[in-house]
């Protein structure tokens, strides 16, 4: 009989989603797919609305990551303005950025799937969590914090609020600069936040090497495209720069790319048991048009970081041979480490202190596209308004998405080597399946199970319909 093991909800990723995993007559994994299961409408209900509403209403389209739809929001209205903004605007938006890439991803590592490297994919689920972490390693897990709270602290600085500083960059620039007692207190904290990343990157290449080579092998080891932004000399780039694709090899597919021209290189399909799209690269189709974002496709597709530590672990980081999924926590971190040392610079930069901060414009233009890189990858917001500025039509391609293909590849590629010919499920079985998806760090919402206290029920069903077998946490 064909059967169907499904695990609903999925826990410690940022929103809401299940994953079903479809068993042959033999009990062997014929397919495993992700569903998300919520729906946020965004691209219907600002349809409407003022262009200069948008950078703070679609800031709310997530509480863990909302200076990436702030700043791809303010940048296509700066295009609808048909205005450059003051280098000063351009540096501090370029510094929240680099605070929202410290905050977002020292919550995936620390908080959300370091548990699993460090209590074990077979720990107790009660204590598999940070709470359990804080028990089990309580300095680990309070630096963790700590380097959050620094990159939180940041956007606080800048935006008056550590989450939805919606009312800080708006069409045109930035609506205030960063004080001199901003930038002590990050001074001050600077060194602590090194000295965590170096500790946190030394322990997980300790771990690469003894105990996760199996993980490295089955968490998403598959040949596909990478996409990210990149800079006029190849360089990592979070805030400006080109599209460019290379392949697994890093070899280079398509470079130079405009965001403008997305729809020429990009596509979306739609499956029915998913509410979210699968955008995929246009030239090779779907699916056979597969690619990444994120931070394991910016180390991927970047020659060069442009910061003295972070190029020497990228260089160690390449010569692993990084397809598989599982490195992007290891990217992650490589991540952080870059964006430490550019703050560093950053905050010495006299342009980040100039007093003008604003271009003033009228609408000018009645459709853009704006790009930026958020922590999960590229994002795109593409507004088309009507000559008094209401806009009219809006797509979204948000970077969660765009892995959608990936992920939905990996949780098969884990599924099939775990489950073979038997009913027999343990938890950690599950968990290895689940922390698949945790390798994206998607971000499906405002909404987390950061602490993984919400139940947990896996079923088999046979083809009629009858449970076989039901696991509940």
């Amino acid at each position: 009989m064909n059967k169907v093991i499904v695990i609903d909800p999925l826990t410690r990723i940022e929103g809401h989603a299940k994953i079903s995993i479809y068993l042959d007559e033999m009990g062997m994994v014929k397919d495993a797919r992700f569903h998300v299961t919520e729906f946020r409408g965004f691209e219907r209900f600002c349809q409407a609305r003022p262009l200069a509403e948008m950078p703070a209403i679609t800031s709310r389209i997530c509480g863990i990551c909302p200076v990436s739809h702030l700043l791809a929001s303010s940048k296509a209205a700066d295009k609808i303005l048909s205005v450059e903004i003051p280098v000063s605007a351009e540096k501090l938006r370029r510094l929240m950025n680099l605070a929202q890439i410290i905050q977002s991803h020292a919550l995936s590592f620390f908080h959300l799937s370091s548990p699993d490297f460090l209590l074990g994919w077979d720990s107790q689920i009660a204590k598999r969590n940070i709470f359990g972490l804080m028990e089990a390693n309580p300095e680990f897990a309070r630096s963790g914090i700590r380097l959050r709270q620094f990159g939180q602290g940041i956007i606080e600085t800048l935006g008056n609020k550590k989450i939805h500083s919606s009312c800080w960059s708006v069409p045109g620039g930035v609506n205030n600069g960063l004080s001199l007692e901003g930038k002590i207190w990050i001074k001050e904290r600077l060194a602590e936040s090194f000295q965590t990343i170096t500790m946190a990157l030394d322990l997980f290449k300790r771990l690469l090497d003894l105990q996760f080579t199996q993980e490295v092998e089955i968490f998403g080891q598959f040949p596909s495209l990478f996409m990210a932004l990149v800079g006029d000399q190849g360089q990592w780039e979070h805030y400006g720069g080109k599209i460019r694709f290379v392949d697994s090899k890093g070899n280079i597919v398509n470079d130079n790319l405009s965001e403008d021209d997305y729809p020429k290189y990009l596509s979306e399909a739609v499956e029915n048991w998913s509410y979210l799209k699968f955008p995929y690269y246009r030239e090779l189709g779907y699916p056979d048009g597969i690619y990444r974002v994120g931070p394991l496709a910016r180390l991927k597709v970047c020659d060069y970081i442009g910061t003295e530590q972070a190029d020497r672990h990228l260089r160690e980081f390449r010569s692993f041979g990084n397809n598989s999924s599982f490195y992007y926590h290891y990217a992650r971190l490589i991540e952080i480490l870059a964006c430490l040392e550019k703050i560093q610079d950053l905050i010495e930069d006299p342009d980040l202190y100039l007093c003008r901060l604003k271009s003033q414009a009228g609408i000018n233009q009645l459709e853009a596209v704006g790009v930026s890189e958020a922590p999960r990858g590229t994002l795109f917001h593409h507004y088309q308004v009507d000559e008094n500025g209401l806009i009219t039509k809006l797509n979204l391609i948000i970077a969660t998405g765009q892995n959608n293909l990936a992920m939905n590849k990996t949780i098969t590629q884990i599924a099939k080597h775990y489950i073979k010919g038997n009913n027999q499920i343990s938890q950690g079985l599950l968990n290895r399946v689940e922390a698949g998806i945790r390798c994206y760090d998607p971000c499906l919402s405002c909404s987390t199970h950061a602490l993984g206290q919400m139940p947990l029920v896996i079923e088999l069903i046979d083809v009629a319909g009858v449970v076989v077998r039901q696991i509940s946490r």
